[in-house]
Order: structure tokens, then sequence, then C-alpha cells
């Protein structure tokens, strides 16, 4: 072979050797697509993992990746926040006219069309509650509005299937059918309903003086319940312990008591002044009584019309509360007519966020209300609650409480919270 043949025979092995290991490095990490036994195709391995895999030295399942993208999004289950979500609203008063409307055609009742529009809403809350305004007798004490209320069973039933957890009786109109209503009302609870709730009335001492505290998501929250009084009506002589009234002695026990085994106190309290839109004396007195016996939450009713919310501290021992004055009415078609009864059907629907902090302390994360309108309509099902965003022009002029107050408007209810919740609003 000749000199210059074999250097062309080098050169061209040379050439091919490059060639081939170009190919390979450009082979490293390259995904290649493989199809498995059943047909279906899918990633194979990078080559490099390959060659480790049939060498015998498989990757250590210690160093998952998703184990690292987990703490690394921020998700893992020690960085989330304990949190609770509370809802409530106001009074559930029925008149005459609300119960005609939920009078079926088969003679039963159904009030399930009231909470149609916010059932979601309700439903979604860790702990909703709600000021069941009129006792729930039966329709053996006979259905009755105002003055002396009385609602069927079925009142009961809506409250519960619209998703409501806690029940607030301990209103000025508990008394209306005496200690019959009373133990109607909890036999009817407690034989349909026994996982809910029932707060401020009671068939013994004992149920009086115990505190209720549910727990939701690690937190733990007391619910306490009282009403200014029972419109004249004096208790049973048999029933002492029947309504849960605003007695200081009693609030500011059961505050002790609340404090030691929840990490979160809500005082619900029938009080103020009807139909004032503002904060009244005696407001401000109890407003004082639970925060110095260390309530973190105030959720108040009984005045049929919004008032205002606010924070109070106390300056001594450093704490704060917040104050929802009054959520107003929920539902209600008041026979009265003239000027302010707009504004009985305007209420307020309190919806709070609770937290748990790095010290192990639940306070307020986030709070706000949704303002509510009644509306009412003759027929069958025509009383309904709608969120005041959802509420339009054509359903305001449908109203019928319009012939009842002729300010009744939507720009009339925008005001109204616009005015007195502000900027909760």
């Amino acid at each position: 072979m000749k000199k210059t043949d074999l250097w062309k025979t080098s050169w061209n092995r040379i050439l091919v050797l490059f060639c081939v290991l170009v190919c390979v490095l450009a082979g490293c990490g390259q995904k290649n697509i493989v199809t498995d036994a059943s047909g279906e195709t899918g990633l194979e391995k990078s080559q490099d993992e390959t060659v480790l895999s049939e060498a015998g030295l498989e990757a250590s399942q210690d160093t998952a990746p998703s184990e690292e993208i987990v703490q690394e999004s921020g998700t893992d289950e020690e960085t989330v926040p304990d949190s609770l979500s509370i809802l409530m609203v106001g009074d559930i008063l029925l008149h005459t006219p609300v119960e005609e409307s939920a009078l079926q055609s088969d003679g039963s009742y159904d009030f399930t069309a009231i909470f149609a529009n916010l059932q979601e809403e309700i439903q979604a809350a860790d702990v909703a509650i709600v000021n069941q305004e009129v006792i729930l007798g039966g329709e053996e004490l006979g259905i009755s509005g105002y003055p002396a209320f009385n609602a069927p069973y079925a009142a009961g039933d809506a409250l519960v299937e619209a998703g409501f957890d806690v029940i607030c009786h301990a209103t000025n109109h508990a008394l209306d059918k005496g200690s019959r209503g009373i133990t109607n009302c909890l036999d009817f609870w407690q034989d349909k309903h026994s996982d809910i709730a029932v707060l401020g009335i009671y068939d013994s001492e004992e149920a009086q003086d115990e505190i209720y505290v549910c727990e939701q998501n690690g937190i733990r929250i007391a619910v306490l319940n009282y009403t200014y009084g029972t419109n004249g009506i004096p208790l049973p002589e048999s029933m002492p312990y029947a309504v849960n009234l605003l007695e200081e002695e009693r609030v500011k026990a059961d505050l002790q008591k609340a404090e030691e085994m929840a990490d979160f106190t809500v005082v619900c309290p029938h009080w103020g002044t009807e139909y004032l839109l503002d904060v009244s004396e005696s407001q401000k007195k109890w407003t004082q009584i639970f925060l110095q016996g260390g309530a973190d939450l105030v959720l108040g009713t009984h005045p049929h019309v919004i008032e205002p919310i606010e924070w109070v501290k106390d300056e001594e021992q450093g704490s704060e509360m917040l104050v929802y004055y009054s959520l107003g009415n929920f539902v209600n078609w008041t026979s009265g007519t003239g000027a302010g009864v707009a504004n009985r059907m305007v209420g307020g629907m309190a919806q709070i966020t609770l937290e748990r902090n790095e010290d192990g302390e639940v306070y307020i994360a986030d709070y706000g209300v949704t303002p509510l309108v009644c509306h009412v309509e003759e027929g069958t099902d025509g009383v309904t609650v709608y969120a005041l965003s959802d509420y339009t022009e054509e359903l305001a002029e449908r109203n019928a409480i319009v012939r009842q107050d002729s300010a009744f408007s939507l720009e009339y209810c925008n005001r109204l919270c616009s005015e007195v919740f502000s900027t909760s609003f």
C-alpha cells in the first residue's frame, strides 16, 4: 500500500470516529418515545439514565423531585395556617304575609324559597349562624304573626336545608307562646335536627350553664347568645332558665368559661333600639362588658335595621373586638307604613375569616358584610332574599313594600348601605 493511501485510510477512520462521537454526545439526555406492552406511548428515560439503570445504579427514591416541588411551591401542609370562616345573618322575622307565602296548596309550609338565592354562600361557611327571631312552636299552638309570633316547624327545616349550623333563639319574642312554645321548639330541634346547635333557650339549668364550643379546622370557637328582654313576659316560674337574658353577672361568668374553653369567643346579643340606624347607649355599655370579658367578635340583632360595624379597643389590656351592631332583618314583611319602612327591608350577611398565627393565637384575618334585600310579592313563594349586588331596578319596582313606603328603590338600598356600613360595604 502506498503511503498516501495509508494516510487517506487513517484520515477516513478519524472522520468516522469523530462523527460517531458527535452523535453519542448529541444523544445524551435526549428523551425517546417508546411504546409499552399495552401499546400506549410515553417518554422513555434519557439515555444517561438508561445506562445507569443497566449498570444497576438506579437513582435513590429519597431524592424524588415531587417532594422538592411541594416545598418550593409553599403548599406543604405545615405551611398552611388553620383557618375558619364564620357567617351570620339577622332576624328571621316571620310576619303573617311571610308565613302565607310559605303556605303550599296541600296545606303544608315550605320556607325554602326565602333562602334559595343565598344557599350556596351559607353552606360554604364553616360556621353559619342565624337569628331565629320567632319561636317554632308548631301548628298545634296556632301559626301567628305580630305581635305574638309562632312559626311552623317547617321554618326550622328550611334553616337546616339552607346550611345554618347555629340557631340563636334568645330574642324578645322567645316567650310569645309561653313555656309550651319553648319546650315544643326544643323538642323539634332535638327530634329532627339534633346535630344543629340551638342557643339562647333551655329546658334545664344544666343546659343553660353549658358553653357551646365548636371546633372546625383546628380552631375552637365559643358562641354565646342573649336577649335584652322578652317584651315584658316574665320567665315561667317552673323554667327560670328558659331564656338567656343579658344579665351582667351571668354574661361575665360565661365569658370567663368561654375564654378557658375556646380559642375565640363570639357573642350574639339581641339588643339595641328598634329602627335606630345608630348605636344606642345600652349597646355601648354592653360592648365594653363584652370587650373586657375577653370576647373577640360581636354579631348583633334586634333593631330590625342595619347598624355600623367597628373595631373597639381596650387600651389597658390592649385587646380588640370587632362589632357588627345590627345585621338588620334577613326576612320580614312588616305591616308598617311611611318613612323608614324601607330600611327594614335591608339586611347584612356578616362574613369573617379566622386564622391562627405563628404564636398559636387565633385572630380575625379578614371580614366584611354582604348587603341583602328582602323581596316581597303576593303569592306562594313570593318572599325571597337577594344579595344587593344581584338586585335589580325591575325587582325593586315589583317589591310590594313600595306600597308601604314609596321611598323604597334600588338606589335607596345602595345609599343606605353606603351610609351605615361605610368602608365595610
